[in-house]
């Protein structure tokens, strides 16, 4: 079984079928979405509808998510991440909201025991993971083989192994991971809409059953024709420029 893991689409409609696109090519069976499909862009109606044809055998909620869904009010978001929230809620059909407002919270199972999928971590949906000190916690708290996380949109893995935790950052040009047993893991695949590895290419990941590895991917997309949409929508420009520098 071959699965397509994308997380932290935010609204990026053009990126979102480019890398749909581009995992056709290396071909796939079933495919999980790690929350953030709103925010920051200016196509939340186009994301979620291409979100829902993709039938998911996991899907979950990200923080934007819930803020633009009125699940949250957003109280802790900055003044631009608030700003496209409020945005994005208008520009959503009353369906796409509701579909929204259903998406569960991580950690949820993908396939066999052992593989989780979160938004955060699967300890704390909001948490932010970006050091093996956090992930030697996780790892001793939880028990999962691998589970596949999003929420900072970068690419990277955490692996424990002999007792100590290591982390990987995937080369540009695309990074294999063998899942070998007795061997746990925590893997990012990076952000579809919105990388923040100073690499403006969309990001998703393979996992790959058979082979028991997993690919990290980059993909070229449209950039200026999403960066169009973020002003037509009336957003800050600040979130069109980013897009060109991948922060």
């Amino acid at each position: 079984m071959r699965t397509l893991i994308l997380s932290d689409l935010h609204s990026n409609h053009e990126a979102t079928l480019a890398c749909l696109a581009a995992a056709r090519e290396l071909g796939y069976q079933r495919s999980a979405v790690l929350g953030d499909l709103v925010g920051y862009g200016g196509s939340p109606e186009e994301v979620v509808c291409e979100m829902r044809a993709l039938k998911p055998a996991v899907m979950i909620r990200g923080n934007h998510d819930r803020v633009v869904a009125g699940i949250e009010q957003g109280d802790d978001f900055n003044l631009l991440a608030l700003q496209a929230a409020v945005v994005n809620r208008k520009l959503l059909s009353p369906g796409s909201r509701d579909f929204l407002m259903g998406l569960p919270a991580g950690p949820k199972q993908l396939g066999e025991a052992g593989t989780l999928v979160a938004h955060g971590t699967p300890l704390d949906e909001d948490e932010y993971l970006v050091d093996p000190l956090e992930a030697s916690r996780i790892f001793r708290e939880l028990d999962f083989s691998v589970c596949f996380f999003g929420h900072t949109h970068v690419p990277c893995v955490f692996k424990l192994a002999g007792g100590s935790v290591s982390r990987v950052f995937p080369a540009p040009d695309g990074t294999r991971v063998a899942l070998r047993p007795g061997e746990r893991f925590l893997i990012n695949p990076g952000s579809v809409g919105q990388p923040r590895d100073e690499d403006p290419r969309a990001a998703f990941l393979i996992l790959d059953d058979a082979a028991e590895e997993v690919s990290f991917h980059r993909v070229h997309y449209p950039i200026q024709e999403a960066q169009l949409r973020i002003l037509e929508a009336g957003l800050p420009p600040q979130l069109a420029q980013r897009l060109q520098r991948g922060v």
